[in-house]
């Protein structure tokens, strides 16, 4: 039997009922206003992830044509400290037309910077800041190739340095298919402004492989 609803009867009862009213009222009030911030609140974030998504390629683009004249001369180079020169390597693969990225850090697994283009694949940089004069020995070359394949899916190793190479580092890397750059090359890549994939004659592939 459905319920039925009467007239409340007496002062006690109207007010009661007045009083019932005024906290529903207030709560459909307060329940609308919620709402209302809510949906601004989310308007907000959608119109600022927009904003957010337009501005990334402009960016981007920014950066890329702040760094095409980019020109480091080795004492330039010499003086950084080891961050410093991981930066800078990113920055030069920018300025050569790839999506570069420092990564480098404690645990880093042989790279130090990992870059992408779109003619050249994946490319992974493994940076040693020496004293000039100082020689990278060959066992770098070791932990690189056992790391840029298999852990970072490189396409390219290259191990750069503002020293130089032992001669076993030298012909190991060239053996094995890592690539070296040392202090003549370093000049030649950042002074000079030789992109890094011409200097070191890095074929075409399709991204992905």
């Amino acid at each position: 039997m459905a319920a039925r609803f009467r007239r409340p009867r007496g002062p006690v009862e109207q007010l009661a009922a007045a009083l019932v009213g005024v906290a529903v009222a207030v709560a459909v009030l307060a329940t609308a206003q919620a709402l209302l911030r809510s949906w601004i609140f989310l308007a907000v974030v959608a119109v600022l992830a927009l904003a957010a998504a337009a501005c990334g390629p402009m960016l981007d683009r920014t950066r890329t044509e702040r760094l095409a004249g980019l020109r480091l001369s080795l004492a330039e180079v010499d003086a950084m400290g080891d961050q410093a020169f991981e930066f800078a390597l990113r920055d030069l693969l920018v300025r050569d037309g790839w999506a570069a990225d420092k990564v480098g850090r404690q645990g880093d697994r042989a790279a130090d910077v990992i870059g992408l283009h779109p003619k050249h694949g994946r490319i992974v940089l493994q940076a040693k800041h020496t004293a000039v004069g100082a020689k990278v020995g060959v066992h770098v070359m070791y932990e690189v190739k056992g790391t840029a394949g298999p852990v970072h899916g490189a396409d390219v190793a290259v191990v750069v340095t503002n020293g130089g190479l032992t001669r076993d580092a030298m012909a190991w890397g060239d053996e094995y298919g890592i690539h070296w750059v040392d202090r003549a090359r370093l000049e030649s890549w950042a002074a000079r402004g030789l992109p890094l994939h011409h200097l070191l004659a890095l074929p075409r592939r399709r991204l992905g492989r």
